[in-house]
This record gives structure tokens, C-alpha cells and sequence, in this order.
């Protein structure tokens, strides 16, 4: 932190995160087995960006890497937002904060598993009261709108990101709109729905180049 920046308590709980071993030391009873293996906490906060994007949770290339999105889910969601890597990973422009901060492995079919349940109630309240100047949350996948949509959130993903302009005309602060995930295997669900690259696509780019200009 230098001279110049307030003493918010973002570095703080920026180390806090980073030092988190919830999931391994004390999972929830009951609900998740114990993450097999050491995390690696990766998100990214700002005193400065307008824009946070809550993912799901790291995959094990972004486990590996320390890096969210460094993977082809990244590439097509950069993509969608229309910017470059660099201006995607500068952290005055994005924070990035997934439901699940760590990679939390593979399921018998050798798919990612949902994030860990432990994450979001310990950390998400806390992330958003020291980002007070986030202006747009774009949830990204089921979860993130599992939590932070209550209410406004339908009865699955497609409904969900069909109401987009419910979401941005609401009173909500900070303002929202819910994506798909761009996980390739979306690709088919993209295909299906061309209203979200037609109608969805172009308001995100125009609120994208408006908040990180």
C-alpha cells in the first residue's frame, strides 16, 4: 500500500485470503469432504476497478498458474467482453472473484467439481465491503447467480440469462448481469440461444467500454 492509497482493509484481507486453508483444515461437516490436496486461494481485488466478474471457481490450470481465466473459458470470455489479455488481468480495470477460491478437484468422470460450499459465506460479503466503487458484477455460471441474485435469479441458467434486462433495470446496487459460463462446454447452449451474442453481447461490450475506459 503506499502513501497515496486509504487504509481499507483491502491488502489485509487480501492476505487473509491467500492464507486460507478452510477447505482443507475444517470443511463443512456433513456437506463437503476435505479438499485433498494444498490451495491456492486466486482472486483478485482493486481499490479501483468498476467491474467484478464472480466466477465459479479455479480450474487446475488456474490452480497451477495463479492466474483466473488462464484457460480457454477465459479466452472466450474475454471474448465476450471484448478486451485483451492485458487489460482483462489489469486489476484498476477487473477484480475477479469466484464463489470458490480454489480448485476443488475432479468428480468420478473426471469433471470439475462444484465450488467448495465453505468459500462464499466467509468471504464474499466481506470482498464486496472493501470494493465499495464496484459499479457492475457480472455473475458468471449458476452459482455466482445462486448468490448473488436472491430473488431476481429463475429457474435455471437459460431463464436467468434470458432476463438480463430485468437484472441491469433493477434497483440493485451494485448493478448486475448474469452470463453463462464459457466453458466449452457451453458451446451447444451458445448455439441455441443466439439471442445472448445478438441482444446480450452488444449491451455487455457497450457497459464494459464505459467502465474500464
Amino acid at each position: 500500500m503506499t502513501d497515496s492509497e486509504p487504509d481499507d482493509g483491502l491488502d489485509a484481507l487480501r492476505h487473509e485470503i491467500a492464507a486460507c486453508r478452510i477447505c482443507r483444515d475444517a470443511p463443512i461437516r456433513g456437506l463437503c469432504h476435505r479438499l485433498p490436496h494444498e490451495p491456492r486461494p486466486v482472486a483478485v481485488l482493486s481499490r479501483r476497478a468498476r467491474v467484478l466478474i464472480a466466477g465459479q471457481a479455479p480450474g487446475l490450470r488456474v490452480h497451477e498458474s495463479g492466474l483466473p481465466f488462464d484457460d480457454a473459458s477465459g479466452d472466450r470470455l474475454r471474448q465476450w467482453l471484448h478486451v485483451d489479455r492485458p487489460t482483462f488481468y489489469d486489476r484498476d480495470r477487473f477484480a475477479i472473484v469466484p464463489m470458490g477460491l480454489c480448485f476443488p478437484g475432479y468428480d468420478a468422470n473426471g469433471s470439475d467439481l462444484p465450488p467448495r460450499r465453505e468459500c462464499a459465506p466467509v468471504w464474499q460479503d466481506r470482498v464486496l465491503s472493501v470494493m465499495p466503487q464496484i459499479e457492475l458484477v457480472l455473475a458468471v455460471g449458476g452459482h455466482a447467480q445462486a448468490w448473488h441474485m436472491g430473488a431476481m435469479r429463475r429457474e435455471n441458467m437459460t431463464e436467468t440469462v434470458r432476463a438480463w434486462r430485468n437484472s441491469l433495470e433493477s434497483d440493485r446496487q451494485p448493478a448486475l448481469l448474469p452470463l453463462p459460463h464459457p466453458s466449452w462446454r457451453n458451446t451447444a447452449w451458445l448455439k441455441r440461444n443466439p439471442w445472448f451474442e445478438e441482444e446480450l453481447l452488444p449491451e455487455l461490450r457497450r457497459r464494459i467500454k464505459m467502465l474500464t475506459c
